[in-house]
């Protein structure tokens, strides 16, 4: 049983490395020779990119950031699928019972470590790419239908944060509607939470109207302080 706990907690620590692994902040810093939090939202994600490098740069970060979510779910997986380490599964852990479990774990601490990097000072992103990848890890469908009310939202209003929140208050709707297992829901619920939290400013701008949209003084803003960090 030590051994079993012993892997599961290891499984948990490399998610959390997985998700810290700074793939924005490396970008910019080789492409830019700057430190993304210096610039526009200060955030290392995928739409802080976006408006600092433009959008291949920003799409590149955004497909690697979600696959880091999905390495950390498969990882989990491998718990209890891969024969060798099935060996170590005592005969009293009911693997069908534990599965979820540790998968909600695995994919917090990815989440985690994205938001609160260890290699950045404990800085990060918004969670945001992380979490669809762990999505479509878990549930492909539900990934999708996330992707789905993340898009929609973004082709009408155009604004990126409005689409994540709204994306995030979906998932537990979505994982109840398909009658996902307790732990999965658990996940959906603490998970939007802590990607709405983390959206704070953001919902504080969109209430008072001044959160700008795709393409919109947010390039000014990001060329500004672009040249300010490179004036520092």
């Amino acid at each position: 049983m030590a051994i079993w706990l012993t892997l599961c907690g290891a499984i948990v620590i490399v998610a959390y490395l997985l998700g810290s692994f700074p793939t924005g902040y490396i970008a910019v810093k080789q492409l830019k020779g700057i430190d993304i939090r210096s610039v526009g939202s200060g955030s290392t994600g995928a739409t802080n990119v976006l408006r600092t490098l433009g959008k291949v740069p920003g799409a590149i970060v955004l497909l690697i950031d979600a696959f880091k979510g999905v390495l950390a779910i498969a990882l989990a997986y491998s718990l209890f699928n891969y024969p060798p380490l099935q060996n170590f599964i005592p005969p009293t852990v009911d693997a069908n019972l534990w599965q979820p479990w540790v998968i909600i774990l695995v994919g917090l601490a990815a989440i985690l470590g994205h938001s609160k990097s260890i290699f950045l000072g404990f800085t990060g992103g918004k969670s945001v790419a992380i979490s669809l990848g762990i999505l479509l890890a878990m549930n492909w469908q539900i990934g999708l239908a996330t992707a789905g009310v993340f898009a929609a939202v973004i082709a009408i209003s155009r604004i990126v944060s409005l689409s994540s929140v709204l994306g995030a208050v979906a998932v537990p709707i979505f994982m109840t509607l398909l009658h996902q297992p307790l732990p999965y829901i658990l996940f959906a619920v603490a998970g939007g939470l802590y990607v709405i939290l983390r959206h704070r400013s953001n919902i504080e701008r969109l209430l008072g109207g001044t959160e700008p949209k795709i393409g919109q003084k947010v390039e000014a803003e990001a060329e500004e302080s672009l040249n300010s960090a490179g004036t520092t």
